[in-house]
């Protein structure tokens, strides 16, 4: 259990440190999704299992990273954040030293499910946290930490690829592994939940719908905006998985991958520019949306930015072959796919309270482990196509459908949701 902390209220900055911690191990654990497309062509030349028996890895790491998060989220609401978040940076550092030594599909998807467990106990649990330490600004607290997953990787795709080039891709995931897992391990132990009476008084007012109801985990999968929500996110996430596994892949069919791009000020491969680029929008899409959401409504904002995801997506998929257009428009459907990970959690919490958040949010989580099964079908559908103008105009149709029941579906219910607890209290 926790040790019980002082009594007395702890400073103002104290959850904001906690919320420091957290986003520290969302940076550490990032490369394990983010990075991974960089992995997937050496490990093909190498080995020869073909990229889409390769990429069944990817969708394991992301199953259990994924749906595991709800038991996850039990043993935290029970535990603590530390244990669970020390745990899961050990696993997580565990399977990128296998994944240096893995001469197999079966080592790898091994692998690939020893790592998804880790990253997904540190996930949960970090998100969790930030919601429960935040509660007037839920979606820029769940934001700022999901911008450590999704851009946590910024920084580290060039030495990645650096080394991949001149020592090979098992010494980067050695190195890195080792490392991140090290990291992770030292900054759990500083973790900690807000017990009764943490959260300061007068933190701000809470300008969106939220519940005053704690829902208990098998209550919200009886929920029809639980169900709604979870669809939604499976269209969403379907689409930002595919080209976060496969923008290597897509940008060597297109022969644009080492094309030099210039922009900013800078020169560099298209597919190294478009990475980099597309790790820091997709981190700083998930703050900014969730702090707009905190002031205009998470339905709104998802309806604005499911909108241009999909409108990016049809662009990439029509203009990709350009070079410098590939390395924007990657951008774009970044910068438009991240924010899911601070709007559906944070309208989760506001939907069914504060006490269950980590489990429930973890429920919701599962949703995208259910979208990675999808994303070797886009191999599939690629080579029986010839091209990828199929998964892209599919991926912008699901996005199109999410932006819709945002507004059509899911605020009316909420709203219902809401109104019926008020009603009850």
């Amino acid at each position: 259990m926790e040790q019980v902390r002082s009594i007395a209220a702890p400073r103002p900055s104290y959850r904001w440190v906690q919320l420091s911690l957290g986003i520290l191990c969302m940076i550490m654990v990032a490369n394990l999704q983010y990075g991974w497309t960089l992995f997937v062509n050496p490990l093909d030349a190498k080995y020869h299992w073909g990229r889409a028996a390769i990429q069944v890895a990817f969708s394991i790491f992301v199953l259990t990273e994924t749906w595991l998060v709800p038991i996850e989220g039990y043993l935290v609401d029970r535990f603590g954040p530390k244990i669970v978040v020390l745990v899961g940076g050990i696993l997580a550092g565990i399977s990128w030293i296998i994944n240096a030594y893995a001469d197999s599909l079966t080592v790898l998807y091994i692998s690939a499910a020893i790592g998804g467990v880790g990253a997904g106990a540190v996930y949960g649990t970090c998100i969790g946290n930030a919601l429960k330490w935040f509660p007037d600004l839920r979606g820029l607290a769940a934001g700022l930490t999901a911008a450590g997953f999704g851009a946590g990787s910024a920084l580290t795709i060039i030495p990645i690829q650096a080394i991949i080039k001149s020592s090979g891709y098992e010494i980067a995931f050695l190195y890195f592994g080792i490392g991140q897992g090290v990291i992770v391990f030292l900054v759990s132990l500083a973790l900690a939940a807000p017990r009764a009476g943490e959260v300061p008084a007068g933190v701000g007012v809470v300008k969106v719908e939220q519940t005053k109801r704690n829902y208990h985990p098998l209550e919200i999968i009886k929920s029809p905006v639980f169900w709604v929500m979870y669809m939604m996110f499976i269209m969403m996430a379907a689409g930002g998985l595919m080209a976060t596994a496969q923008l290597g892949p897509i940008a060597k069919d297109y022969k644009v991958a080492d094309v030099s791009v210039s922009l900013l000020g800078l020169t560099l491969p298209a597919l190294t520019f478009a990475l980099s680029i597309d790790r820091v929008l997709n981190g700083l899409t998930r703050p900014l949306f969730g702090w707009v959401s905190d002031h205009i409504g998470r339905e709104n904002t998802m309806f604005i930015a499911f909108g241009i995801e999909s409108i990016g997506i049809v662009a990439l998929g029509l203009y990709g072959s350009d070079p410098v257009l590939f390395v924007i428009l990657s951008g774009l459907v970044f910068f438009a796919w991240g924010e899911i990970y601070s709007l559906f959690p944070s309208t989760c919490t506001d939907s069914f309270g504060t006490k269950f958040a980590t489990a429930n949010a973890g429920l919701l989580y599962t949703a995208k482990g259910t979208a990675s099964l999808l994303v070797p079908l886009a191999n599939v559908l690629t080579t029986s196509t010839g091209s990828w103008h199929a998964v892209f105009w599919i991926a912008a149709a699901m996005n199109a459908i999410a932006a819709i029941m945002a507004l059509a579906v899911l605020k009316p219910l909420r709203h219902r949701l809401t109104v019926a607890d008020r009603d009850r209290a």
